[in-house]
């Protein structure tokens, strides 16, 4: 019964974030060029219907950001590389490689905060 309503509301919340998006920065083709490659090191773990992982999406979606989305309900090799890699599985979980060092951080609020500090 908890799993139908947990589902049932995860996606309620899809629906009223696709139905209220925010909007996205703009940028020049260059900028945006760049941002691009700043990005590629960067991994969200994520389930689709979780509140706090929306969070995060939208905050990705407004700095325009095209970062992977890694789904660890729908592939269990996204939930194994969580939980070996980062620890625990955990969502949301943003992995951050550069300079072939991975750091793995948690928690919305300071994955939203990491994310405004370095691209907005």
């Amino acid at each position: 019964m908890i799993k139908l309503i947990r589902k049932s509301l995860g996606s309620l919340i899809v629906f009223f974030n696709w139905l209220f998006k925010p909007k996205q920065i703009k940028r020049t083709h260059d900028q945006q060029n760049q941002i691009n490659e700043q990005v590629k090191g960067l991994s969200l773990y994520q389930f689709h219907g979780c509140p706090f992982c929306v969070k995060v999406r939208r905050q990705i979606h407004r700095l325009n950001l095209p970062i992977s989305l890694r789904d660890v309900n729908q592939h269990q090799h996204y939930r194994t590389e969580l939980l070996n890699q980062g620890g625990k599985v955990k969502v949301p979980c943003l992995r951050i490689e550069k300079d072939n060092n991975v750091q793995w951080l948690y928690e919305s609020s300071d994955i939203n905060q990491f994310l405004e500090k370095q691209f907005r």
